[in-house]
């Protein structure tokens, strides 16, 4: 059973792709379809419940599960969103190679997809996801694009979206604002949410505890169009070590992904003037 976290993060990827697509000319349904079908997909599902077990109860990290996957997917797509609105275009757009909804649907696929290597563990779990999520790409996709002519736009999408999942963790140089925006949307995931079930627990120490912790202190993420830059994230949090997961996990992100010069970065304790870090 989907938890109501779950499914209330599933209404909101329905209702924001569907915005996207209104704001496009060619009203083109693939991304809709393809968030749809990855919500029901009990395989999909079942990958990523195993995953967040492997990552809490093994592991005694923070939460990378279905509700995790799905943040993920969404900041990115308030992130494309912006960026579409503010005329920039994504890669695939600027190469000529594929339209604006080829790359949400790639974004799509990659945040729903780029941490299930975590069910087999954390080291290199990137490239385990992209082993694991590469068929489950080509099912979903040859679903909606079965046509000989669908040919290139599959293998384009799939490529794109594999890019998003093998480099999401900033540690390979990848090239595409799509892929830079998985790398980011993945940093932003830092609310205590993602910390209530390991900090409930009752583990010994291990190497996850200053992740669950800092991001136990940060209390909200903001992501909406900027003044200086097309799109701003603001995070809040409610004591200091929060600023672990700016410094340490949300910068380095930023710092390494293609699309770092559309962002401004703002956080702080509330109550507390806000630092400008980006």
């Amino acid at each position: 059973m989907k938890s109501p976290k779950e499914i209330s993060v599933d209404q909101k990827l329905i209702a924001l792709t569907t915005e996207i697509i209104k704001m496009t000319e060619e009203k083109d349904q693939l991304p809709l379809l393809v968030i749809k079908e990855l919500i029901e997909d009990p395989e999909i599902e079942a990958v990523q419940n195993y995953a967040n077990n492997v990552s809490i109860v093994r592991l005694g990290y923070n939460d990378h599960g279905p509700v995790h996957m799905r943040t993920v997917c969404r900041n990115a797509l308030k992130m494309i969103k912006i960026l579409h609105q503010g005329g920039i275009k994504t890669s695939l757009e600027t190469e000529q190679a594929g339209s604006f909804s080829d790359s949400v649907t790639a974004v799509i696929f990659a945040g729903f997809f780029h941490d299930f290597g975590m069910t087999i563990g954390r080291q290199d779990h990137e490239l385990y996801s992209g082993i694991l999520a590469q068929p489950v790409i080509d099912r979903v996709l040859t679903k909606f694009l079965s046509d000989k002519s669908d040919l290139n736009r599959r293998v384009i999408i799939r490529s794109m979206a594999m890019e998003g999942i093998l480099g999401h963790m900033g540690t390979r140089r990848i090239h595409s604002i799509e892929a830079g925006l998985i790398l980011i949307a993945d940093g932003c995931d830092m609310t205590k949410g993602r910390a209530r079930i390991p900090m409930e627990l009752n583990t010994k120490p291990s190497v996850g505890d200053i992740h669950k912790y800092s991001a136990n202190s940060i209390e909200s993420v903001k992501i909406h169009q900027g003044n200086e830059k097309p799109i701003q994230i603001e995070v809040f949090m409610s004591s200091d070590v929060g600023f672990f997961q700016i410094e340490e996990v949300l910068i380095p992100k930023i710092n390494s992904s293609p699309a770092k010069g559309f962002v401004e970065l703002y956080a702080g304790v509330e109550g507390q003037d806000m630092k400008k870090y980006l």
